[in-house]
């Protein structure tokens, strides 16, 4: 008898002990694993993602403006305009939603910055100074139509330029004055198709530039060709023509033209050195966004060199030197005269990359030389002020600190 319920309890100990619900461990095991890579397949399909960040500075400047504004005669710096000062620059939140045929981007900036990129749309739809708009940096969607063409309508950045609105982007902090004096965003279609990795052509048609509604019955067009024609080496030549006059009391469209040939390369000489190459040519004929042009067709143009150096995990060197001519007067960088203007810039930046990547920490020096104005009574109509507000000097320097959070 003992030996019956020793025979009993055995059995039942490995009942409990054996997998309820399959008769085999290993299909139990498989089973689970399958799920699981269903659910990284969902995730791949389905994705929401939220970032942004935020960017702060202070700034010194040597020639001590009295005004403590970086900005000279007119739109001497793009975003870095206050110095002696801690400033804030602007506040970044990105909302990302993406599947297999699609994705949509709502990208939301604030802050001084923020107005300063979407200054288009500082009068409201009532004629007010507050106005929604202004929070909107881009808010457009992507349709892949296919494995190569890809349609992309709302509001996006502009495909003209090396750099860009977002701070933790560009190597440097300061903007260069081909930046200042280009597109900021278009609101409007444009489709990219891409005949392999290495070639793709994009082309568009969008309303005026740098405003969320169209001022005339016209659309500009826009493309950009890329190439790459070699391992760590990136080729974009972009282009933009627009009319951007008023319309008549008719509704008539004025003759006239906006025009960008623009061209970026980017190489990857080594691991750690990154050269970059960004050149434009511009052509205007009468008015801009309310500002009565010429009449006939003027032009301005510049060039930029960067040199971006990784010296180890946490600390990088660069370097930039751009030149712009707007002698035409064609564009806004003017001197104390109201006249068209040339400007010589270097810019010296390091770059800390600390907290696991999320905090960049870039002290910058600038060195701005414009064109001296030699003539008789013009010893104060130069480009930048003193500290009594006259302005005397025609070359400035800044030594500053940006801090920028990413997450």
């Amino acid at each position: 008898m003992k030996k019956l319920e020793l025979l009993v309890l055995c059995l039942f100990s490995t009942f409990l002990a054996f997998p309820k619900g399959n008769d085999d461990p290993k299909k139990s095991d498989e089973k689970t694993e399958v799920k699981t890579e269903a659910k990284i397949e969902d995730e791949k399909k389905d994705k929401f993602t939220f970032s942004g960040y935020l960017d702060s500075y202070y700034i010194g400047n040597f020639n001590n403006p009295a005004s403590r504004k970086n900005i000279g005669a007119t739109n001497a710096r793009a975003f870095d305009q206050r110095a002696g000062q801690f400033s804030l620059g602007l506040v970044q939140t990105k909302m990302q939603y993406s599947n297999e045929k699609s994705d949509v981007v709502v990208d939301l900036a604030f802050g001084p910055n923020a107005d300063l990129g979407n200054y288009g749309n500082v009068l409201g739809a009532l004629g007010t100074n507050t106005n929604t708009a202004l929070a909107i940096k881009q808010a457009y969607f992507n349709w892949k139509a296919s494995s190569k063409f890809t349609l992309t309508a709302g509001q996006f950045g502009t495909h003209i330029g090396y750099e860009v609105i977002d701070a933790p982007v560009n190597f440097n902090y300061s903007l260069s004055n081909l930046f200042n004096n280009g597109p900021f965003y278009h609101i409007g279609l444009k489709g990219t198709y891409a005949f392999s990795d290495k070639a793709s052509l994009m082309v568009g048609l969008v309303n005026n530039v740098d405003n969320l509604n169209d001022n005339n019955r016209k659309k500009g067009f826009i493309s950009q060709l890329f190439l790459n024609p070699a391992k760590g080496w990136n080729v974009y030549l972009n282009f933009i023509n627009s009319n951007e006059a008023n319309a008549d009391d008719q509704g008539n469209t004025p003759d006239a033209h906006y025009r960008v040939l623009d061209l970026v390369t980017t190489l990857q000489a080594t691991d750690k050195l990154l050269i970059g190459a960004n050149a434009a040519y511009g052509s205007q004929k009468g008015e801009y966004q309310g500002v009565v042009g010429p009449t006939a067709a003027m032009t301005w143009g510049g060039a930029a060199g960067y040199l971006s150096y990784a010296a180890s995990d946490i600390f990088s060197i660069g370097a930039r030197y751009e030149y712009f001519d707007n002698s035409s007067g064609v564009r806004a960088l003017l001197n104390k005269k109201g006249e068209g203007t040339s400007v010589n810039s270097l810019t010296l930046t390091g770059n800390f990359t600390l907290a696991d990547g999320h905090l960049l920490i870039k002290p910058e020096f600038r060195m701005d030389a414009y064109a001296k104005l030699k003539g008789t009574g013009e010893t104060k109509m130069q480009q930048f002020e003193d500290n009594k507000g006259d302005f005397t000097k025609n070359s400035q320097s800044t030594l500053g600190l940006a801090f920028i959070y990413k997450f």
